[in-house]
């Protein structure tokens, strides 16, 4: 049987998505990014993966965050996209600002992990060759690595960009100090810092109890969130406990310690205030977060067109009174 071919919905850009910008450049990213993290990957069927990608872009998802080991199995959620942009998105490569990263375990050896010129190169070559790409619109370095000089480090970023293989260059989940000189250092060379990636949610305020968050602000890059539901533990999912086949059940980067009884006390109350706003405990996770305009957008992930749906939500009440936001404040850091 042959697949027709995919015709995106005409309304894609006026069917309520909402667009900002990524700090000082002229890039505009949707409140809403899909991340292909966990169920995009080797485990995951075609038909399914086509489904979401296709779900989000006719809603005005334009953006696509992928990494070089993203999975599971290593590589295989950029093979998949790929096949992707073959089946469907190549016509509307343009329309797409699609990310991929390096800096984590990708292949044996000493050049295939950190943030060696020579791994970030050959990462980046490798991801280009399994998304069948000529050049990526941003390329981050995955992590900070304390053994590599770390102007090694970002003149790879900034020799990339001139070489034309990524548009913009970004970091993700650096310390304080190195993202100060890694800003300073990328700005002397023309080739700014696009955005800073870190988690954040209302669980976890790292970034900003650091002081990393305020700093890129100052940078003039854009901010963008993974994880900004705590890997579904800021979802409904688990207000009755464990469910049977979660990824806290499994064990998979969600640990069952995690979910004491204070914890699911929070969970409560915090799901409590957000039907009392008209909205699931997903939707006003992300609303807190988008209220916030230095927020260029929140990377979310997806294993059902359903969950997209009702993240998509989230951007139709970002308004909250001081009341609100106090008590989510005693909810979660009281």
């Amino acid at each position: 049987m042959i697949e027709p071919p995919y015709n995106p919905s005409p309304s894609r850009y006026d069917d309520g998505m909402i667009y900002r910008r990524a700090g000082r450049s002229g890039v505009l990213l949707p409140l809403v990014s899909l991340g292909l993290w966990q169920n995009f990957g080797s485990r995951q069927s075609f038909s399914k993966v086509c489904e979401m990608a296709r779900y989000a872009f006719d809603r005005g998802i334009v953006h696509f965050d992928l990494a070089n080991n993203y999975g599971p199995e290593y590589g295989t959620a950029e093979e998949n996209f790929g096949r992707l942009m073959e089946r469907s998105f190549r016509p509307y490569r343009d329309e797409l600002f699609i990310s991929t990263k390096a800096g984590y375990d990708m292949w044996p050896g000493p050049y295939g992990n950190w943030g060696s010129r020579k791994y970030l190169m050959a990462s980046l070559d490798q991801s280009l060759r399994r998304m069948k790409l000529d050049y990526v619109d941003l390329f981050y370095s995955h992590r900070y690595d304390p053994e590599t000089p770390l102007e090694e480090t970002l003149q790879a970023l900034v020799d990339i960009v001139r070489s034309g293989r990524a548009l913009y260059i970004g970091l993700s989940r650096y310390p304080l100090e190195a993202a100060r000189f890694a800003f300073d250092y990328l700005a002397a060379r023309d080739v700014p810092c696009l955005l800073f990636q870190d988690r954040y949610n209302l669980l976890d305020r790292a970034p900003v109890e650091s002081g990393v968050f305020d700093l890129s602000v100052a940078a003039g890059s854009g901010f963008i969130v993974f994880s900004p539901l705590a890997q579904g533990l800021l979802t409904n999912r688990y207000l009755g406990g464990i469910p049977a086949g979660s990824r806290m059940s499994e064990g998979r980067t969600l640990r069952s310690e995690v979910l004491d009884e204070a914890t699911l006390n929070r969970l409560r109350g915090l799901d409590d205030l957000a039907r009392q706003r008209g909205q699931t405990l997903a939707e006003m996770a992300l609303s807190w977060l988008l209220r916030d305009e230095r927020i260029s957008s929140v990377i979310i992930g997806a294993s059902s067109t359903a969950q997209i749906a009702d993240n998509l939500r989230a951007m139709e009440n970002l308004n909250f009174s001081d009341d609100e936001l106090a008590r989510i404040e005693h909810l979660t850091r009281g």
